[in-house]
């Protein structure tokens, strides 16, 4: 019996070697050789971390598989219970990772986690008043939980709730900041609030984090345009579209100024038919947009609307 705890032993340290390199097949083949050696599929240690490793590799009904393993084991292990309810969270099945995630919470009052995403569960089944009050919980126990605060910080944001939310975002930035996420949120709660020139400075700061957010280009640009900087709402959306060269939005947007503000409808047109190559769904709005009304006399418009029509 000692020969084969050693051999499990001796796989797991070499499976945890390789986790720990960032190689998860490596990984896992080593805790599967563990795992069928005498004693290892009763080792729930060894069955979380094969389990963790398969939710990873996005082998879902085997993580699955091994959490049950887990449970029939010891019913009482908590850790079991909330990596079902992940699995069960990921399917879209809410209902049902709650009830694991109660659970888990029932066995263990202090699982951050588990708190964690039971609040995040309930956000997307619309029950906000449930959510705030798990994401509380999560920051009751660890009151360094950055995405708790810039969680609950959009909840209250949903809910014009704007002092408690920006009572928030402020400190999930002092924990990170320069988190991008958090800086674009402090923008547009200042922005509800009516305080522009501030919101302007975090959707910059947004900006220089992270470039490849496309949104913080978005709302900035809409900032400018309606403070009347429209040169350089074109130039912001500009720059964001050299970073975000899909995003249909930003090319609308400037479409819009130029054709509103500019009358350059040659630039206009060219940029709601790659917009609306993106996203054909804008023809819909595009048709019924003011800003949009100098291009509507226009042959070119007219065959931009014929080409993206669909027809049954």
């Amino acid at each position: 019996m000692k020969d084969y705890k050693y051999m499990v032993e001796n796989y797991k340290v070499l499976g945890n070697t390789f986790n720990e390199e960032d190689e998860p097949m490596k990984a896992l083949k080593f805790y599967m050789k563990a795992y069928h050696c005498r004693g290892g599929n009763e080792d729930i240690d060894l069955l979380l971390e094969i389990a963790l490793l398969q939710d990873e590799l996005n082998n879902e009904e085997a993580a699955k598989e091994f959490y049950t393993k887990i449970l029939e084991i010891d019913g009482n292990e908590a850790r079991g219970h909330y990596g079902l309810g992940t699995i069960y969270d990921n399917q879209g099945d809410f209902s049902k990772a709650i009830e694991y995630y109660k659970k888990a919470i029932e066995l263990d009052p202090y699982y951050e986690e588990a708190y964690f995403f039971l609040a995040n569960a309930y956000d997307e089944i619309g029950d906000k008043d449930r959510a705030i009050e798990y994401y509380q919980k999560t920051i009751e126990i660890n009151p360094l939980e950055f995405w708790a605060y810039v969680n609950l910080g959009s909840i209250y944001e949903e809910l014009d709730r704007n002092k408690e939310s920006l009572a928030m975002m402020e400190k999930a930035l002092d924990i990170e900041p320069t988190n991008f996420k958090a800086l674009f949120n402090m923008g547009v709660i200042l922005n509800k609030q009516g305080e522009k020139l501030e919101a302007i400075q975090y959707y910059e700061a947004a900006i220089e984090e992270n470039p490849n957010f496309p949104n913080s280009f978005l709302n900035l640009g809409i900032i400018y345009k309606e403070m009347g900087r429209y040169a350089e709402s074109i130039e912001l959306l500009t720059k964001g579209i050299e970073y975000n060269k899909e995003t249909s939005v930003l090319y609308y947007n400037r479409a819009c100024l130029y054709a509103h503000h500019f009358g350059n409808i040659e630039m206009a047109l060219k940029d709601l038919a790659i917009a609306t190559d993106f996203s054909p769904d804008l023809l819909e709005y595009m048709v019924q947009d003011d800003e949009l009304d100098s291009l509507k006399q226009t042959e070119e418009y007219h065959t931009l609307i014929k080409n993206n029509t669909k027809t049954d």
